[in-house]
């Protein structure tokens, strides 16, 4: 696990159990442009599947900011749902955040990170990320109706043939 403290007190902790996904699911369904009317059940599975990172604030040690990250560990992340709390912000704890992320992952080996953003390319240049060849990268997306945010039925199942 991963513990940071800022000279201000903020401190970054990658420890699941103190994570309080009741308060990231509210912030995720509620505010966040990529994740509206995300269910409970599926920001527990998605944390539970990924690398958490909370931002506490000082005093009171309530959670300020997050941020997850899908990862193999050994060559390939994805940063996501990085958050912070409309009160915390304009004190960098979202570029705290990406760069603590960008060092955990380097230090495991992981030589790829990407991220999508439709507003803060400035935040995530100041750690160095930078945009991506859009002839190299593809992507595939199930459909999603635009007033409850389940997923249509596509056709037929995928099935995988031997």
């Amino acid at each position: 696990m991963l513990t940071l403290t800022r000279p201000d007190g903020y401190l970054l902790s990658t420890d699941p159990d103190r994570l309080d996904l009741d308060r990231v699911h509210h912030w995720l369904s509620t505010d966040a442009y990529w994740a509206l009317g995300r269910d409970r059940d599926t920001v527990g599975r998605a944390f539970a599947g990924s690398i958490g990172f909370g931002v506490y604030r000082p005093g009171d040690g309530r959670q300020v900011a997050v941020a997850r990250v899908v990862t193999d560990r050994a060559t390939f992340a994805w940063l996501c749902d990085v958050y912070v709390d409309p009160a915390e912000r304009g004190r960098g704890l979202g570029t705290w955040l990406a760069g603590a992320a960008r060092d955990l992952l380097a230090e495991m080996g992981v030589r790829r990170i990407v991220l999508a953003t439709e507003d803060a390319h400035g935040v995530y240049a100041k750690v160095g990320f930078a945009p991506v060849e859009p002839d190299r990268w593809m992507k595939w997306a199930a459909p999603v109706t635009q007033l409850t945010g389940k997923e249509q039925s596509a056709g037929s199942p995928l099935t995988v043939e031997a």
